[in-house]
């Protein structure tokens, strides 16, 4: 506490004014980063190496694998401990793939952190966050976060305090007024003096108890955890009523029962699911990191994957943003529209695409001075100068300035800007056409969405008919648009859900939209550059920013196009989809294994028959029909639609598989074999069931599948024929052949079977 009031006071004594059109010299600057004045970065970094490698280390069932390795050591039964080295690899792999995920993320957090313009030595220099220093002076203009509580000095903004008060209204803030840290600057330009750094800010005071990596809300993730948490609910004490019977009921040696039961509760262990998950996730992160995408949580792709409605705005999608004006339209004799917009735009401070057409066309000196300025807000839709010879002007959109007057058909393909005077009435002065150029992926990209069953809305504060006309110039035909200044807050979702193109929306509304869409029951994702979207791309499912955009906009974001390339968003879905089959596919094969232990676990705690396998037999089988496999299959293209519950889907696929190997193994078991029989002839039908699984999660099967296929199943055959004795197999007698190819026979007629009744629900649910 004290320490803290003598830092407080020092602080104070070093406090500087600088002139507001020098800034900080160089001396002053390196004074103040030797007496540790200098800001920190306070966004959520990614998990350190050293947590990452603890994190992997000290799981759940690697401690579980550690104390049944325990059991088995004290049997003297070392063979055994052969699962051990799938334990510790799948750690290894673990570790390595997260660090170079965190390591790409980093790097590629680098490439899009925000900067920030500071005044020193009389000239404009671009610096990361984390090097302000106290009494810095920062220029801020419309699209950037305000980095640090700062006092404006020069110049006046309006700021968006959405994410401090929860308030989407905008706030006009002037010379000697504070902006806090965490707002965004929605119009103005400002000179302004950093008062506070580093803990002392306001966003850091208000979340100094929730410096923590957010918590991911993920099907997948959901659906693993809630398989991982079943298996631990279920496994110890399953082993438990398992042993007891293995040893005090069935009579069998202390060693066999240890053998027997760690056996089964290995297989009940859906080790590598998980690390499959992430290794998935993270090769995708590097694939997108290609297309100058940066994914700043793995799940996100998954969430892009999965969305039915997709919703943009105009700029930078559509269009690439740089305007120019092609048309100016006078309307009045006593006015000269070109003299009063050069006025105009020399005394506006803006720095948006609009404005900097407008600045590029109207050039001059200014030749009134200024008497007041309200600058435009996505919220008012128009600007407004008043002179100190009493003339006020406002320029905006033609619908909230003249809402009565018509315009000409040819207008609609133009950004429409109206010039009126302001005196007891409103006087007409004129129309400035502008344009904006098309971007050359933009057709595309909308194509294939709608190829894709993926719902389109076009969410722009320009005119619906303005956005309607670019459509027809990409040869795309809209026509259900409506105008969201006319519409009321009660028939919003009646209109959402029935129109396509949505124009003059407010930053209210965009996110109003999204949660009607979201209300519906769609997976909305939002692709945004601006200020004016902040709030619609926090409310959406998955959230896009384009880097070229606003820092508001990429700072909020799930997802940031480096490049600001529209078409790498079907690049992020079909990556997306990709990840989603092949997890979902490779997940099944580690369900099969956990499903049919427990389900044998359960038998034989009841049955009077020895349980058939030992660990080191598990190791083979789970090797070569999930451990190898999995990981191949899970990094293949697939770019189907995502349809159906995750989980539902692997329990689909797994569960038949599953019981058709306790069938065969309830079979073997109760056949006139030997202990040495029944097990090597068990191990087989796993194997060989194994095998038939993966073949049919593949169909249509592929040249690389079939050759992935014929290596495992001849590695396995050496295995069981070759080191019988390593895996505690028995020789395969005649017998035992003509039963394994009966027991095969009959496996083939119980997966067509399945298939056939699969098959028939789901053209049932196809039809309903």
């Amino acid at each position: 506490m004290i320490r803290g009031i003598i830092i407080m006071v020092k602080i104070k004594m070093e406090r500087l004014n600088p002139d507001v059109n020098y800034g900080l010299s160089n001396k002053e600057v390196e004074k103040r980063i030797r007496k540790g004045l200098i800001n920190k970065d306070t966004t959520i970094p990614t998990k350190s190496v050293s947590l990452i490698i603890v994190s992997n280390i000290f799981t759940l069932f690697n401690i579980l694998n550690l104390i049944l390795a325990f059991f088995i050591y004290l049997t003297g039964s070392y063979k055994n401990l052969l699962f051990l080295g799938v334990v510790i690899s799948n750690t290894l792999i673990s570790i390595i793939q997260e660090i170079r995920a965190k390591r790409a993320i980093d790097k590629l957090k680098l490439i899009a952190s925000p900067k920030v313009n500071t005044l020193r030595n009389g000239q404009i220099k671009e610096i990361e966050v984390n090097e302000i220093v106290l009494d810095d002076i920062i220029n801020l203009k419309i699209g950037n976060q305000v980095v640090a509580d700062s006092l404006i000095l020069d110049g006046f903004v309006e700021v968006n305090e959405a994410f401090i008060t929860g308030e989407s209204d905008s706030i006009l803030k002037k010379k000697g007024d504070t902006l806090l840290s965490g707002s965004f600057i929605i119009s103005g330009n400002c000179l302004a003096r950093v008062i506070h750094i580093k803990d002392d800010n306001y966003t850091s005071k208000i979340s100094r108890d929730a410096k923590y990596i957010k918590k991911i809300n993920s099907v997948i993730l959901n659906s693993l955890n809630k398989i991982i948490k079943i298996v631990s609910i279920i496994i110890l004490p399953l082993g438990n009523f398992l042993f007891l019977n293995q040893y005090f009921i069935l009579k069998n040696p202390l060693e066999d029962a240890v053998v027997n039961t760690v056996a089964a509760l290995i297989a009940m262990i859906p080790e590598g699911l998980v690390l499959l998950t992430s290794t998935v996730l993270a090769v995708s992160v590097m694939r997108l990191s290609k297309y100058k995408v940066l994914v700043k949580q793995l799940y996100s792709i998954e969430s892009l994957a999965r969305i039915d409605t997709i919703c943009f705005d105009k700029t930078g999608t559509l269009t690439e943003g740089n305007m120019v004006v092609k048309d100016v339209i006078s309307l009045s004799k006593n006015e000269n529209i070109i003299e009063i917009m050069t006025n105009y735009c020399n005394a506006l401070k803006d720095d948006n695409a609009t404005m900097k057409a407008l600045k590029n066309y109207f050039k001059g000196k200014n030749n009134n001075q200024i008497k007041e300025i309200i600058p435009f807000s996505s919220e008012r839709k128009y600007s407004e100068v008043t002179f100190n010879n009493g003339n006020t002007y406002r320029l905006g959109a033609p619908e909230i300035l003249l809402p009565k007057e018509k315009l000409p058909q040819e207008f609609t393909q133009y950004r429409l800007l109206a010039l009126v005077k302001v005196t007891k009435k409103i006087i007409k002065i004129g129309y400035i056409l502008l344009q904006d150029n098309l971007r050359s992926d933009a057709k595309e990209t909308i194509k294939y969405f709608q190829k894709q069953g993926v719902d389109i809305k076009i969410i722009s504060g320009d005119s619906p008919k303005m956005i309607v006309a670019l459509l027809k110039r990409l040869n795309i035909e809209i026509n259900n648009y409506i105008d969201c200044s006319k519409i009321k807050d009660e028939d919003l979702e009646n209109v959402v859900l029935n129109n396509t193109v949505f124009g003059r929306v407010s930053p209210f509304q965009k996110r109003e939209i999204i949660k009607v869409l979201k209300k519906n029951k769609h997976m909305v994702a939002f692709v945004g550059d601006g200020v004016n979207d902040v709030l619609a791309l926090k409310e959406a499912d998955c959230s896009i920013a384009l880097a070229c955009g606003s820092e508001a906009s990429y700072n909020v974001a799930d997802l940031v196009l480096l490049d600001s390339k529209f078409s790498s968003v079907p690049k992020i879905v079909k990556e997306g989809r990709r990840t989603i089959h092949n997890i979902e596919r490779s997940a099944s094969l580690f369900i099969v294994k956990t499903g049919f232990a427990i389900l044998l676990s359960f038998l034989f705690m009841i049955l009077p028959f020895t349980y058939p396998f030992v660990p080191i037999q598990m190791t083979l089988t789970g090797a070569l029909t999930i451990g190898i496999p999995s990981f191949i299959l899970a990094l293949e293209p697939n770019e189907e639609v995502v349809k159906g519950n995750f989980l539902t889907n692997i329990f689909k696929k797994a569960l038949p598989t599953s019981l058709i190997i306790v069938l065969n193994i309830l079979l073997i078991t109760l056949l006139p074999l030997n202990e040495n029989e029944a097990s090597t002839l068990c191990v087989l039908i796993v194997g060989f069931i194994g095998f038939a699984h993966i073949y049919r999660i593949c169909k249509p099967i592929k040249q690389y599948q079939i050759i992935m296929l014929t290596i495992l199943i001849t590695i396995f055959l050496t295995s069981v024929i070759g080191l019988k004795e390593l895996f505690s197999l028995t020789f395969i007698n005649f017998k035992m052949l003509i039963i394994i190819l009966i027991l095969l026979l009959m496996c083939l007629i119980e997966f067509y079977i399945v298939d056939l009744i699969q098959n028939r629900n789901k053209k049932l649910g196809d039809f309903n």
